[in-house]
């Protein structure tokens, strides 16, 4: 490599802190012959990396884990989780933690391989990920990070040469994810079913010294840890509602610490609005469709509650009694925080106990004329109504009467209403016809232009350029009726 390069690998990893009952040291695997498919030079400014004089031969050979940066002390890290429900000892089958980079404002944000080659922890799996899933993880946590959510992000895609069978055989990848820490809840459940209080009390104070170390200085900081992380994970579900993004597998090890989106499987955006929308092949009942998001992360919540139970209080009853003492007030906090968003959404900046009756209509009458979630809260804020047959029955007419006269009633002027529609309400998503015709195109054709330019148009979503006009549409309404997401393992 360039000696003059200045790259500014500032490597830590504080995993090693913990017990090794928490990890296992291993080295990514090598990979043949190495090619950087993507490679996202804002976030590596952003971490203080300055690959400006690297070439792409020399980033592939980093990024596929051939090479490991200075200070790189790679392990795989142990958790459990419910899945669909079900308790499962898991850890990190395909993916392998580098360290953790300190950047020039001195952050510190995990460098995770992911695809990288089996581990201890890798059950019957190859460890490997297909090209085709890790572009998808590329796009779509920059879209969720550009959309303004708090979310794991893609540093790197490199391909390898190598053929994985899946549905059928298909070319490998490594990506490089960035996230705030890969601590999950179901790292806690891991420690806490399997491991003494000591472990778990590590764990807890570990959490919380990395992502919320003024909780140190509470009266209970496992307890105060809970009740953070439970604000955080309101916050975070109520942003993906307020986009259409589904996740598709909610588990609880995908169910970070942090407050961020992580694990991007089945995940999609939805276009008509329905409540029970679910796009992943492996969701037969519906348990993570987009209506089900909230109750579902009340109950991954529930499952993080009840393994920090132990060193909530040594009287078993009274840790339960406190936990649940919080945990009761998710559903008030939840609706309010949602319905504060809704109202944002529709141009309120007040919300008032009969606006629930009004956002509820709108939402009723958007899944019965199976209207595009997006594009209808857009219309709103360019009015006149639109051509559309569903915009022009007397149902929407006279809901728009109503809102209007709510619009009205805050004495606001109708461009600071427009503003705060503007900055809630996405102009572009990353519809799923595009999504898939873009990652076709690079994955099986190696032509990546459809997949730069959609990279490109939801780097600024919430910026309408005429130009983008065709990433606005939806697909057919036929068409998602058949989509489908994968997991990729």
């Amino acid at each position: 490599m360039n000696n003059e390069n200045k790259i500014s690998w500032k490597l830590e990893n504080s995993y090693l802190l913990l017990p090794d009952a928490l990890y296992t040291r291993i080295n990514p695997s090598k990979v043949d012959a190495p090619k950087l498919a993507m490679f996202n030079y804002v976030l590596a400014d952003e971490i203080g990396l300055n690959f400006k004089n690297t070439t792409s031969a020399e980033l592939a050979e980093i990024f596929s884990g051939n090479q490991l940066p200075e200070g790189a002390q790679p392990i795989a890290l142990a958790y459990a989780g419910h899945q669909f429900g079900y308790f499962t000892v898991l850890g990190d089958g395909r993916a392998i933690l580098l360290g953790e980079q300190i950047t020039p404002s001195n952050n510190r944000y995990d460098i995770q391989l992911k695809g990288c080659g089996q581990t201890p922890y890798s059950r019957n799996g190859d460890g490997k990920a297909t090209l085709s899933s890790m572009l998808r993880e590329y796009l779509i946590s920059e879209a969720i990070h550009h959309l303004g959510i708090p979310t794991s992000r893609s540093l790197a895609v490199v391909r390898s040469n190598e053929k994985i069978r899946r549905e059928q055989f298909m070319e490998s990848a490594i990506l490089t994810r960035i996230a705030g820490s890969h601590l999950r809840i179901g790292t806690f459940e891991f420690v806490s079913r399997y491991h003494d209080k000591s472990t778990l009390k590590k764990l807890s104070d570990y959490a919380i010294q990395r992502h919320y170390p003024e909780l140190l200085q509470t009266d209970n900081p496992p307890l105060a840890l809970f009740k953070t992380v439970m604000h955080q994970q309101i916050a975070l579900v109520v942003n993906w509602m307020r986009v259409g993004f589904i996740h598709g597998v909610m588990n609880t090890d995908n169910t970070s610490v942090s407050g961020e989106t992580i694990d991007y499987g089945p995940c999609a955006f939805m276009n008509a609005y329905d409540p029970i929308t679910v796009f992943s092949s492996i969701d037969h009942y519906g348990r993570y469709s987009f209506g089900n998001q909230p109750a579902i992360i009340q109950w991954n919540l529930s499952c993080l509650a009840g393994a920090l139970i132990p060193i909530i209080h040594d009287d078993e009853k009274k840790a339960i009694e406190l936990l649940n003492e919080i945990l009761h007030d998710f559903p008030y906090l939840y609706k309010t925080a949602w319905l504060k968003m809704m109202c944002s959404k529709l141009g309120l900046f007040t919300s008032q106990n009969d606006d629930i009756v009004l956002v509820e209509d709108l939402l009723n009458w958007m899944k019965f004329n199976k209207a595009d979630f997006t594009n209808t809260f857009l219309h709103l804020q360019s009015l006149p109504v639109p051509d559309e047959e569903i915009y022009q029955n007397d149902a929407y007419k006279t809901w728009l009467q109503r809102w209007q006269l709510r619009i009205a009633s805050e004495r606001q002027d109708a461009e600071m209403h427009k503003q705060l529609m503007s900055a809630h309400n996405p102009v572009y998503i990353p519809r799923n016809h595009m999504v898939e015709t873009a990652l076709k195109a690079a994955s099986e054709n190696d032509n990546y232009e459809l997949f730069m330019r959609l990279v490109e148009v939801i780097s600024k979503p919430y910026a309408y350029k005429a130009e983008y006009s065709a990433y606005q549409q939806p697909p057919d309404p036929e068409a998602d009726l058949h989509y489908q997401t994968f997991c990729g393992t």
